[in-house]
């Protein structure tokens, strides 16, 4: 039998070949590429970590030489690589519609046609002064956008960026040395939680007489969760008898361009799942309100059936329900006028700092919330925990009685 042969690669072909750095062995390929004017011409294509990365690298050359011409990666316009990027990311719906946006409405527009080599940090310091002064796209077009909003477009460059220094394109990453607005500067927008007073002695009463989602509103306010964990729970995450409800997903809204809005299913924000305590007069409510729904039709409360719904079972779209709040607690105003306006979420914020307030250990309030720790919760709360400075004074200044007993004898 003859002996097995390796079949060579044609020198047009090209090749994988090792190099040595300082910090160890890495590989490149060299071949005879077409370019996109036509032109055949040797190529090299240094960085690769194995000989298999730096043969698909050549191999994905090769194809794109064959199909019409190769653009090195290197010169490949930003907003380009920003595509195919986008494509090639395993992140939520709502997350991947997000970045998206952004790079539609905020990045292509104005660096896409830079050559992703030719990136610096001064390019992106210019992107986001820019933005800061007149980069809102939308009705209001030509006013700034928020610190906070600039920054989320640099965390997106900044993660492209560093996915193209891994993949051998560029060799560092440009966004690590540039200014984008720091997290102190973009901070979230400042809450305004309700006292207990205004939650429990104003508004719910008034929404119990003059709003059709006053279950949802008592819900959320009695147990702090967000309005995609309550848009998403189903009757077999509430537990009527053991008083509990499971935390476990979250509905929220994603958007790409051309085809409308629709609701999205995912985990909680943390992506863990947890289960809270709920109180009897939450309990009856809940109870009396599944018994309203059961009266409309039973497939409203079957166990897989959402608790807050439209008559047909279907998702409440989620914007729609923060409008439907903003003009409840106007309708309320208008009666009680000293009610502070806040937003939906402030609800979970009047929750969480009520508990605070009374010195609900940080601990459980923390797990409540569904926060990642106690550290985030006292990070974002720590302005509405009481001030103990006072207490604090007065416990050092306390002396035991008979030590101040011998003191007065000397």
């Amino acid at each position: 039998m003859a002996p097995k042969t390796t079949k060579r690669r044609s020198p047009h072909e090209g090749g994988a070949y090792s190099y040595t750095t300082r910090g160890g062995t890495l590989w490149y390929w060299k071949a005879t590429i077409t370019g996109p004017d036509g032109t055949a011409k040797p190529r090299v294509k240094r960085g690769y970590p194995t000989k298999q990365a730096a043969l698909a690298g050549l191999r994905e050359a090769l194809s794109a030489s064959a199909k019409g011409g190769f653009t090195e990666p290197s010169k490949q316009p930003f907003g380009d690589y920003l595509a195919t990027w986008l494509d090639s990311l395993r992140l939520a719906p709502s997350t991947i519609a997000s970045y998206r946006k952004n790079v539609r409405l905020h990045i292509s527009p104005n660096i896409g046609s830079v050559p992703l080599a030719s990136l610096t940090p001064v390019t992106l310091d210019k992107l986001y002064r820019q933005l800061e002064h007149d980069g809102r796209a939308d009705h209001r077009s030509g006013e700034g956008l928020s610190l906070r909003t600039v920054r989320y477009v640099a965390t997106i460059i900044s993660a492209a960026l560093r996915d193209a220094v891994e993949q051998g394109l560029i060799p560092a990453n440009p966004a690590s040395r540039a200014h984008p607005p720091t997290a102190r500067q973009a901070k979230s927008p400042e809450m305004h939680p309700w006292t207990e007073e205004e939650l429990k002695d104003t508004f719910l009463p008034w929404s119990a007489a003059n709003s059709e989602h006053h279950v949802a509103w008592w819900t959320l306010s009695h147990t702090g969760m967000r309005r995609g964990e309550l848009l998403e729970l189903r009757w077999r995450d509430v537990d009527l008898a053991a008083g509990t409800i499971a935390v476990r997903r979250s509905a929220g809204i994603v958007r790409n361009k051309g085809e409308g809005a629709t609701v999205e299913v995912g985990t909680t924000k943390t992506g863990v799942s947890r289960t809270i305590a709920v109180d009897a007069g939450t309990v009856a409510l809940l109870k009396s309100w599944k018994s309203e729904r059961a009266g409309i039709g039973l497939h409203l409360v079957r166990p897989d059936s959402l608790v807050f719904s439209d008559i047909e079972g279907r998702h409440l779209h989620p914007e729609r329900f923060s409008r439907t709040f903003q003009n409840t607690l106007a309708r309320c105003r208008k009666e009680h006028p000293e009610l502070p306006v806040i937003r939906l979420h402030d609800l979970r914020h009047s929750h969480l700092t009520i508990l605070l307030r009374k010195r609900v250990p940080v601990k459980a309030v923390s797990k409540r919330a569904g926060h990642a720790s106690g550290v985030v919760t006292m990070t974002v709360y720590a302005g509405w925990m009481p001030a103990d400075d006072a207490d604090a004074a007065a416990v050092f200044a306390e002396r035991p009685a008979d030590k101040v007993r011998a003191d007065d004898a000397l």
